[in-house]
């Protein structure tokens, strides 16, 4: 491996984390943006990497993964929306380049057990993340094996997209089932992030807030993940009290 994983800086996990994501950059200046969203005291940042098969366009690959780790050090979020990640070594060579975690859809045509072994063996956090219209059913035997799940909520494939609510319940749901749990996962969403949506995400219990426009596009991105963080911060406490009471 090219760097050294000891040495990404990764802060106590705050109850919110937040995570710009590096498809609403400006492409022409992606180092910039990385390093921006770092200064602005993002908790991460998210990479979406399409492969105009699984989603309806092309956006980066492992070189731009290892320019933001060789930049930045806060971790990296890795979204493999991806038919076939387990093919071309594709889940080592974005390892290679500093992802961690590493999230794969439970839609992709492989074999998902071993891709998450792979992951896994390669010392990252694996993840699985879900479509819009797919069940929460559909990764129940392998929620035991991933470190996160991730909601989407928009259909995948271009940035910018409007908020789907018809996912809040499907939010709730994972939420409660992770809480329950003696390991809980993280619970992320991606798709229409902002001030608004993110109140309403959290208070289904999400705790990891991936935006693109709205903070890549705010004037202030400090101002603007400070912003959402209490906002979200709120909005989930009033989550862990009605678990709390519902276990």
């Amino acid at each position: 491996m090219w760097f050294e994983r000891d040495t990404i800086v990764t802060k106590p996990k705050p109850d919110i984390v937040i995570l710009p994501s590096l498809l609403a950059a400006d492409f022409g200046h992606l180092e910039d943006a990385a390093r921006k969203a770092e200064a602005a005291g993002a908790d991460g940042l998210h990479l979406d990497i399409m492969d105009g098969h699984f989603v309806p366009n092309l956006s980066m690959g492992p070189d731009v993964v290892k320019m933001a780790r060789r930049c930045v050090r806060i971790p990296l979020s890795v979204h493999l929306m991806m038919s076939r990640p387990d093919r071309f070594n594709f889940i080592e060579r974005f390892i290679d380049a500093g992802a961690d975690p590493l999230l794969i859809h439970i839609e992709a045509e492989c074999d998902i057990p071993d891709a998450l072994r792979r992951i896994r063996t390669a010392g990252v956090k694996p993840g699985l993340t879900l479509n819009p219209d797919t069940p929460v059913e559909s990764i129940a035997q392998y929620v035991d094996s991933v470190d996160e799940v991730l909601c989407m909520s928009v259909h995948p494939g271009y940035g910018g997209q409007k908020f789907m609510p018809s996912v809040l319940n499907k939010i709730h749901r994972l939420a409660l089932a992770a809480h329950r749990r003696e390991k809980p996962q993280s619970l992320s969403v991606d798709g229409g992030i902002d001030l608004n949506t993110a109140v309403q995400v959290c208070r289904q219990g999400a705790t990891v807030l991936i935006a693109g426009t709205a903070l890549f596009g705010a004037p202030d991105m400090a101002l603007a993940i400070r912003e959402m963080r209490d906002a979200a911060r709120a909005a989930y406490s009033q989550f862990t009290q009605e678990a709390q009471t519902s276990v």
